[in-house]
C-alpha cells in the first residue's frame, strides 16, 4: 500500500462541480420566479439561500488551495474560476433581491428573456466544469464555452434593446430606475458567465 503526504486533488473537481450545480439550480429558480410570478418572497429567499451555500463552496475552494501542495491546475486559475463563478451567483441573487425589494408586481418580457439566457449559460458551464476532471474530454469543453459566448452576445442585444425601451414607453421615472438596476444585475450575470468561460478556456489551452 502506498501512502502520500500530498493531499488528493480530486476535492477541487468535486467543489467546482458542486458550485456549477448550484448555479444551474439558481438559474432555474430565477427563471421560475420571472415566468411564474407568484410566492415571490419564498422564491427570492430560496435564491438567497443558494447564494449563501455557494459562498461556502467558494470558501472551501480557497481553503483547499492553501492546504494542497499539488493542485490540478494553476492556483491563480483555481482562484479566478471560483471567484467568477461566485460572481454569477451574486448577480442572480442581486437581481432577485431587487425584484422583491422594489415591489415589482409584473416582470417584463425582457427580464424573462435575460433570466432564461442566464439559465442556459449555467447549463453549459456545468457541462464544461464536469468535464474538467477528465483530461481526455478537455477539448470538448470548448464547444460548451462557444455556446456560453453566443448566449452572452444574445443577452447583450436583449439588454440594450430593453434599456432603450425603458425610455420610449410610458413608464414612470421611479420604475425606470428600478428596472434599469434589475436589467443591469441580469446583464452582469451573463457577463460573469462569459468570464467563467474565458477562464475555463485558458485552463483547457494550458492542459489539453
Amino acid at each position: 500500500m502506498r501512502f502520500s503526504l500530498i493531499p488528493r486533488t480530486g476535492r477541487f473537481y468535486d467543489l467546482f462541480e458542486e458550485s456549477a450545480r448550484k448555479l444551474v439550480v439558481a438559474g432555474e429558480a430565477l427563471t421560475d420566479l420571472l415566468e411564474h410570478f407568484e410566492n415571490v418572497e419564498a422564491k427570492t429567499a430560496h435564491i438567497k439561500d443558494l447564494e449563501h451555500e455557494a459562498d461556502n463552496v467558494t470558501h472551501d475552494i480557497y481553503l483547499q488551495v492553501h492546504k494542497t501542495f499539488v493542485t490540478p491546475f494553476d492556483r491563480e486559475d483555481i482562484a479566478a474560476l471560483a471567484q467568477r463563478m461566485d460572481d454569477v451567483m451574486d448577480y442572480m441573487e442581486g437581481a432577485s433581491t431587487a425584484i422583491r425589494t422594489y415591489g415589482i408586481t409584473q416582470p417584463t418580457t425582457a427580464a424573462r428573456g435575460l433570466a432564461d439566457l442566464i439559465r442556459l449559460q449555467t447549463v453549459q458551464l456545468e457541462r464544461a466544469v464536469t468535464a474538467l476532471r477528465h483530461r481526455g474530454q478537455l477539448k470538448s469543453i470548448l464547444e460548451q464555452l462557444k455556446e456560453v459566448n453566443r448566449l452572452e452576445n444574445e443577452a447583450d442585444s436583449l439588454f440594450l434593446n430593453s434599456m432603450a425601451e425603458l425610455f420610449q414607453g410610458e413608464m414612470s421615472s421611479i420604475d425606470i430606475i428600478k428596472w434599469r438596476d434589475i436589467y443591469d444585475q441580469l446583464e452582469q450575470a451573463t457577463d460573469s458567465c462569459e468570464q467563467v468561460a474565458y477562464i475555463l478556456e485558458a485552463i483547457v489551452l494550458k492542459h489539453a
